[in-house]
């Protein structure tokens, strides 16, 4: 039997309706005036501000930005993407099998593993004898390797992952010792099928911290034809601001009016727009991971 819902239980379900809505405009809120700015004047931003609809609606900076370094954008897109597919599968493949093999109690010296793995977390030996490791014994220098290997292993990530196959049950791993499976097979056949949400939840981060990172570019690259497509971006802001500064005369900039600050705009928009279509389709495998991992065993 159906039952009949109350006034105040309507008047709850209104006012929660009406709280999330209102936050989600909130958090909805900051990218729409970023895409505004971004098609907005750089006279009109001086003027009035920033505005989530254009006081008029100005091309400016896209062309700047597309007409003066289009090649080397699609080029540096295709960096991003490559490092980011790459770096992804194998940070996952790496990840989740250091974390398979701690959560097996049979296993020896575990504790001792999980110990060294946490204290890098908490102590780290700085950036120069990490950037001498990189370079002098792994020849990074101006390699595309140099955007993989460095962010590979999350230790993060690795406990995370320890959690979901912790929570699978032996008895599954014995059955299959049983017919004769090791622990390769049982790893692929088993606890990664069992533990897609953690996979999911732990591709994402990799994903988002490839595909946003410039930090490994500026170190280690300076071939402009391995920027990725943030370090890339984040060099022609740099360039506006400097000739926008008077520092760098503007040159060749023709009859298009410098962009200042709709420049950040639009390359802001250039770079998360990928990611905000990716990320609807993970977004329910991502909390569910953050909460389970959350939760101590």
């Amino acid at each position: 039997m159906r039952k009949t819902k109350t006034l105040s239980d309507k008047l709850l379900m209104i006012f929660a309706y009406g709280f999330i809505g209102l936050f989600a405009f909130l958090c909805l809120y900051p990218l729409l005036l970023v895409l505004g700015v971004s098609f907005s004047s750089e006279k009109d931003i001086v003027q009035s501000g920033y505005a989530v609809i254009p006081k008029n609606f100005s091309l400016d900076t896209y062309l700047y930005i597309f007409v003066n370094s289009g090649k080397r954008i699609l080029k540096s897109y295709g960096v991003t993407i490559f490092i980011t597919i790459v770096g992804t599968l194998s940070s996952i493949m790496i990840t989740s099998m250091i974390a398979f093999a701690i959560s097996l109690k049979r296993l020896k010296y575990r504790n001792v593993i999980a110990f060294v793995c946490n204290f890098t977390i908490i102590f780290s030996a700085g950036l120069i004898p990490w950037y001498i490791v990189c370079v002098n014994m792994f020849h990074l220098r101006n390699n595309i390797l140099a955007l993989i290997l460095p962010s590979m292993f999350n230790v993060w990530n690795m406990f995370l992952m320890r959690t979901y196959f912790q929570g699978i049950s032996p008895s599954l791993y014995e059955a299959a010792e049983i017919d004769g499976a090791n622990y390769f097979t049982i790893f692929m056949k088993i606890a990664m099928p069992l533990s897609k949400t953690a996979v999911l939840t732990v591709g994402l981060m990799y994903a988002l911290g490839y595909w946003n990172d410039w930090w490994n570019a500026l170190i280690f690259i300076n071939e402009k034809e391995l920027f990725p497509l943030q370090y890339y971006l984040y060099n022609i802001l740099s360039n506006v601001n400097a000739i926008s500064s008077g520092l760098i005369p503007s040159g060749a900039s023709g009859s298009i009016t410098l962009p200042a600050e709709t420049v950040k705009m639009a390359v802001t928009v250039i770079t998360i727009g990928p990611i905000i279509f990716l990320y609807p389709f993970v977004q329910k495998y991502f909390v569910d991971g953050i909460m389970t991992g959350a939760v101590k065993e």
